[in-house]
């Protein structure tokens, strides 16, 4: 059965927030021993990880899954039952999902343009939320999500996993202590090898598949497959590009290496080059952020995405990239400093840093160790420490943000300056409706709230 055809629109306009606030107030209160319960949603890439993460942790049980395609699901509950976890609730629509009150905790790893909404939604039905990176698909929605889980008291971790990698967080600590002296600029890389997605033309959507839900928010475009699974990053609607797929990452590592919030001015330039396809977010762009400081200090972030032939840079990358048919990726973040340079790699390239100490660039600390981000919103979840997340939502928003504006930057062609205090483009009502996705509009019922 549809499940998206036995809810009734009218039911949930009238209803959801109001019984989701109260769903808040009832939050069962989760003791050492207990088994948190967690829905993921998004089971085909990504969210597969999610299952098996999760179910890997202790007092941890994936009790439901979300997803749209039933072709997708089916198959991951065949997985499941071949790794012996218990069978779990399924769903097609989130919204069903989300009065269920056993659940404690909902995972997102869906197309970009649904993370901020179904977060919120959890929030307000009192559940906590893991969201995928990016946290939004525009600025607006990453406020909103911040606010709802302030409101809400709700722990809601940033799907920004390097925070957790253990070298990552040594190399943040070596960075604040001064190991490469005063850091005046970092620079992120996405060089990550993509071919073409070639054109494909409108077709009837395949059996089991719940399209209507599956774009959500989105307009309802006809169904291509490079509207779909995986290449909707590369589409306005859904996605953010390779900035807010990869390059999330090392814009968040950029900004927590330099302690930066947000820029006060952006600029982004680039294109689509060499292949003649369906793709619309730019395969080539180079942006910078400059930051303006007390005393009349600047600094400077740096990144830039490139989808094809490529050099290395800072010894990011391996041969691995060669064995998996994709060439060498260089996938890392930069730091360059007074007394010397530190490297962060990426968890598919280097997985730790390395330091370069002087003019003489004498090899200095570098440490190669990863950690489960996973376990640390769980145990987060279960202590109520919003101080112990290495990821919270309110940095998710802020790298976020980063993302959003340099892709204003380049979808207008000019530079913007940036109100860090207001989170506004000053003089610019262009690029503040971008912020908010304003031309694109959500499709009702599913909208973010003006108020949470």
């Amino acid at each position: 059965m549809n499940q998206s055809e036995t809810w009734s629109r009218r039911k949930f306009i009238g209803t959801s927030s109001a019984a989701w606030m109260t769903a808040a107030g009832a939050q069962r209160v989760l003791g050492a021993n207990d088994k948190v319960r967690v829905a993921v949603c998004g089971v085909r890439k990504r969210g597969w990880d999610h299952v098996r993460q999760f179910a890997k942790l202790p007092n941890v049980e994936v009790a439901a899954i979300c997803e749209v395609d039933e072709n997708v699901l089916n198959g991951r509950l065949k997985d499941m039952e071949k790794l012996g976890l218990p069978k779990p609730k399924t769903y097609f629509d989130v919204r069903r999902l989300l009065e269920d009150k056993s659940i404690d905790a909902v995972s997102v790893a869906t197309p970009t343009s649904w993370h901020a909404l179904i977060g919120i939604w959890a929030c307000q039905a009192g559940k906590d939320a893991y969201v995928e990176k990016p946290c939004s698909h525009n600025w607006w929605e990453g406020r909103q999500l911040v606010a709802a889980a302030k409101k809400y008291n709700r722990i809601v971790q940033h799907g920004t996993q390097g925070r957790s990698r253990k070298s990552g967080m040594e190399a943040m600590t070596k960075l604040h202590e001064g190991l490469i002296g005063d850091i005046y600029m970092a620079r992120g890389l996405c060089y990550k090898r993509r071919d073409t997605i070639g054109k494909t033309p409108a077709e009837p959507t395949p059996a089991g598949v719940h399209y209507d839900l599956w774009t959500g928010p989105a307009p309802l475009r006809p169904f291509t497959k490079n509207h779909f699974h995986y290449n909707w990053h590369w589409f306005w609607d859904y996605g953010n590009g390779d900035l807010g797929n990869q390059g999330i990452h090392q814009v968040d590592m950029a900004r927590h290496g330099m302690q930066l919030k947000f820029p006060n001015k952006i600029t982004a330039m680039g294109g689509h080059f060499v292949f003649d396809d369906d793709q619309e977010t730019p395969n080539t762009l180079s942006c910078a952020f400059q930051y303006d400081l007390p005393g009349g200090k600047r600094k400077m972030i740096e990144f830039e995405v490139r989808h094809w032939i490529t050099n290395r840079e800072a010894e990011i990358g391996t041969d691995f990239m060669y064995s998996q048919g994709q060439g060498p990726n260089t996938i890392g973040t930069i730091f360059y400093g007074a007394n010397g340079y530190l490297a962060v790699g990426d968890e598919d390239t280097l997985n730790g840093y390395r330091s370069y100490i002087g003019k003489d660039m004498i090899p200095g600390p570098t440490h190669h160790e990863g950690g489960d981000h996973f376990a640390n919103f769980i145990d987060v979840v279960r202590s109520r420490k919003q101080e112990d997340l290495h990821a919270p939502i309110e940095e998710g928003h802020i790298s976020c943000t980063l993302v959003h504006l340099a892709n204003a930057s380049y979808r207008l062609g000019r530079t913007l300056n940036f109100d860090p205090v207001a989170e506004k483009v000053i003089g610019d009502d262009a690029a503040n409706r971008l912020l908010r996705d304003a031309d694109r509009g959500y499709r009702a019922p599913f909208v973010i709230p003006d108020k949470v």
